[in-house]
């Protein structure tokens, strides 16, 4: 069940009343940048408060109204005696205070002008969700379930119709503040950053929704170490002077002093303590069908190691204490699609003296757009550090997608800077590659081959998939060029083309040529095609011209040759008649 959280600051007559307890409280501390309040609840303190302008990244959803103790923690060499607390009020959990302060230090980096104290997020963060309900996220920084706000449908909050379908609050019809920073999903949309390089946008992941409320305080070129320009930008987080003012006094009372503690161990706010999650109807209602708790019976929650309610131990001595994380000889990380890394991500912790330090536990995780894991199959791995403070990471196995991605190694629920790592994973190459066939590729002068080339690629005996081929008609010389003549492929508007590149290999490691054709001119040339990974294979292309049979037709189409008619055979020549002997005379013929 996503958890909620009431105990919010009621607008109007309450309002008021809070106030002027606020004020009171802080008056009598002495604390510093006491507000002035008037007489009318959310009207503006004069010259104090300028008016906001943008919408609130919240919905002016409802807030949690605690003040920080009256006796607040006090920054070495300021001169007054107040007592420094050692409870888990001053304490913020680990991965909550690594998340502030990499925004500021990412912040600073890209909008130096801004000058965006971590505090001020801190501040923020403590009045949204009690520090993401005392530090209750994950290695990565996401909050083991959502952090909802009320529904915003108008009754007691503002009206916010759904803007997200539901996917990020689970309302599909109103909206409702998420996350540790409490952002509306239309606000989340148009802010949201990945604070953590994992590749996603999670308001309820710390490190994401910090870094989004640092850029929305930092909007419209302010400069926040004027304190015009804080309390701009704090009332466009919540529009509301009471809101402003316990901003306003977790972030002097974190600028006087504050320490890390471990995750989970935060204090929360009284209507969750003892880890209850009560459902709420309305800013300062209690859940539906009880009674609203009688004063001084508000349920406390159990003591816990640094949250002042046990005596406080001795500060632990540098050689104890983590001071940094650090790479330990990490070579490049680069593989084949497929295959595992050989190199291993290794890391050092060391101590306050920057010695090795053991038993340190250490986070290593996988982010970013890619199928890479580890060789168990997982995203991230928790291990810890030996005597000599260094730890190796499980091998890496790369996935099929390539490109880059990194790998962050984290001193797990610890405030100390992770150190990240760029991997890539190139595509498959091939070592060999050889036609599917053997058949003589020909064709006449002016023809199309009839026959389409097919090549297959592979890599230590397997099909290459993916693997980018570049076809070239080459020059019969010692150092082949690209040939002018010969055969060749269409281009672009049917023009000549004898090199093509952006050939891939599919899923069976083939590749089918587009059509070539023949020029006029007969001969017999040469067809290079080079593999990723640098296989060739040389193709052999003849242009004959066929056996002369006859004029061949204009319109291109030969017309059949016509045999010659036989010769008449001249007739045979008449032999003379015989001369006719003359008959002797008186004899007759018998």
């Amino acid at each position: 069940m996503a958890a909620q959280f009431g105990r919010r600051l009621r607008k109007g007559a309450t309002t008021t009343a809070v106030a002027a307890v606020v004020v009171a409280a802080l008056s009598a501390s002495g604390a510093p940048g006491s507000p002035l309040v008037s007489g009318s609840g959310d009207q503006q303190a004069a010259g104090t408060t300028p008016s906001p302008d943008e919408s609130a990244a919240t919905g002016n959803s409802p807030y949690y109204t605690e003040l920080p103790p009256l006796n607040t923690p006090d920054k070495p060499g300021t001169g007054t005696r107040l007592p420094v607390v050692g409870g888990s009020e001053a304490g913020i959990p680990a991965s909550i205070l690594a998340a502030y302060k990499k925004a500021e230090q990412e912040i600073s980096a890209s909008d130096a002008a801004c000058r965006l104290p971590w505090q001020l997020l801190a501040a923020i963060g403590k009045v949204e969700s009690g520090q993401a309900r005392g530090g209750r996220v994950d290695a990565n920084g996401t909050t083991f379930s959502p952090i909802l706000g009320p529904v915003l449908d108008g009754r007691g909050f503002a009206m916010i119709k759904d803007t997200d379908n539901g996917a990020y609050d689970g309302d599909s019809t109103h909206d409702r503040a998420v996350g540790p920073m409490q952002f509306i999903p239309s606000t989340w949309a148009n802010w949201g950053q990945d604070g953590n390089d994992d590749g996603r946008k999670d308001p309820n992941n710390i490190y994401d929704a910090a870094l989004a409320a640092g850029r929305y305080l930092c909007a419209g070129s302010r400069d926040l170490s004027l304190a015009g320009d804080l309390d701009r930008a704090v009332l466009s987080y919540n529009h509301s002077n009471a809101y402003l003012r316990t901003v306003r006094s977790w972030f002097d009372y974190y600028r006087r002093g504050t320490h890390e503690i471990p995750d989970g161990t935060g204090a929360l706010p009284p209507d969750l303590g003892g880890g209850t999650t009560p459902d709420r109807t309305g800013p300062g209602s209690s859940p539906s069908g009880s009674a609203k708790p009688k004063p001084g019976n508000t349920p406390k929650p159990d003591p816990k190691p640094g949250d002042g309610t046990t005596s406080p131990k001795p500060d632990p001595k540098p050689s104890e204490t983590l001071a940094a994380v650090k790479n330990a000889g990490t070579g490049p990380l680069a593989a084949t699609a497929g295959e595992a890394f050989a190199e291993r991500i290794k890391v050092r912790a060391e101590n306050g003296s920057g010695g090795p330090l053991a038993k340190v536990s250490v986070t290593f995780t996988i982010t970013g757009d890619t199928d890479a894991a580890f060789a168990d199959g997982k995203k991230s791995a928790t291990l810890t550090t030996g005597t000599d403070g260094t730890v190796t990471a499980p091998v890496l196995r790369a996935g099929e997608k390539t490109g880059t991605f990194k790998v962050r190694a984290a001193a797990t629920g610890r405030s100390v800077p992770p150190v990240t790592y760029e991997a890539t994973v190139a595509a498959r190459r091939a070592d060999a590659v050889a036609r599917t066939d053997d058949k003589a590729l020909t064709a006449a002068p002016g023809a199309e081959f009839a026959d389409t080339v097919e090549v297959k690629a592979t890599y230590k005996g397997k099909a290459a998939a993916g693997v980018a081929v570049t076809a070239t008609m080459i020059t019969d010389a010692e150092k082949p060029v690209e040939n002018d003549k010969g055969p060749y492929f269409k281009g672009e508007d049917d023009k000549a083309v004898r090199t093509l590149t952006g050939l891939r290999t599919g899923a069976d490691g083939t590749l089918k040529l587009p059509k070539i054709y023949a020029d006029g001119t007969a001969g017999t040339y040469k067809l290079r095609l080079t593999t990723e990974g640098g296989a060739t294979v040389v193709i052999e292309l003849k242009v004959e011209a066929s056996e002369p049979s006859g004029t061949p037709d204009p319109s291109g189409t030969p017309e059949p040759s016509t045999s010659p008619e036989p010769s008449t055979s001249p007739k045979p020549s008449t032999s003379p008649k015989p001369s006719t002997s003359p008959e002797p005379s008186g004899t007759s013929a018998a």
